[in-house]
C-alpha cells in the first residue's frame, strides 16, 4: 500500500467519490494524541459515508449510531496504493490523529486515462 497526502482541494471530491462505495463497509475510528494515548472511538461499525464541508471546515465520518465530526482538519492522508483503500488518517487542528480503518479494503476504480 502507498500512503499519500491529499491536497486540500482534493478533500471534498475524494470523499464524495469514495463515500458512495463505502456504504455498509465495516470501519473503525482510532484517535491518537499525546494527551490521551490511543483510543478506539468506534469499533467495526457499518459506514454511512464521509463528507468534507469546506465552508464550515469540518470532516464528517458517519457510522451506524455515530456521527464523528472533525473540525478544522489540517492534513489528510490515504493508504490506497492507487487501487485499494485501507485507511484514512486525519490530523486535526490540535495535532491529534484520527484514523479511519476499513475492515475490508475498498477496491477503487482504475484511473480514467
Amino acid at each position: 500500500m502507498t500512503i499519500r497526502k491529499l491536497d486540500k482541494k482534493e478533500w471534498r471530491p475524494f470523499f464524495d467519490f469514495v463515500s458512495k462505495m463505502m456504504q455498509g463497509k465495516q470501519a473503525e475510528i482510532e484517535v491518537t494524541s499525546l494527551k490521551l494515548g490511543d483510543q478506539i472511538e468506534a469499533e467495526w461499525l457499518p459506514m454511512h459515508g464521509l463528507a468534507y464541508d469546506p465552508r464550515d471546515d469540518i470532516l464528517e465520518v458517519a457510522l451506524e449510531g455515530l456521527d464523528h465530526l472533525i473540525p478544522s482538519p489540517r492534513e489528510i492522508y490515504v493508504d490506497d496504493g492507487g487501487e485499494l483503500l485501507a485507511s484514512v488518517e486525519i490530523v486535526d487542528a490540535t495535532g491529534n490523529k484520527q484514523i479511519l480503518k476499513l475492515k475490508d479494503e475498498l477496491r477503487l476504480p482504475a484511473p480514467q486515462t
